[in-house]
């Protein structure tokens, strides 16, 4: 069990890393948000994050 705890962290710290050097500070806030309304059940606080996700996303494209 602690070594999938351990993978667990290792990966959430490396995608962290990755969502920050691609989207940079606004993109850890939306993932922060989103991650924050996931665990408290709160609808209004992960769509926030989400939307914010996907404006980061879809702004490169247009």
């Amino acid at each position: 069990m602690p070594a999938l705890a351990l993978i667990s962290a290792v990966f959430v710290v490396g995608f962290e890393q990755l969502v920050q050097w691609k989207y940079g500070a606004t993109g850890i806030v939306g993932l922060l948000l989103l991650t924050i309304g996931v665990k408290a059940k709160s609808p209004t606080v992960s769509s926030a994050g989400a939307v914010l996700l996907a404006v980061l996303l879809t702004g490169r494209a247009l």
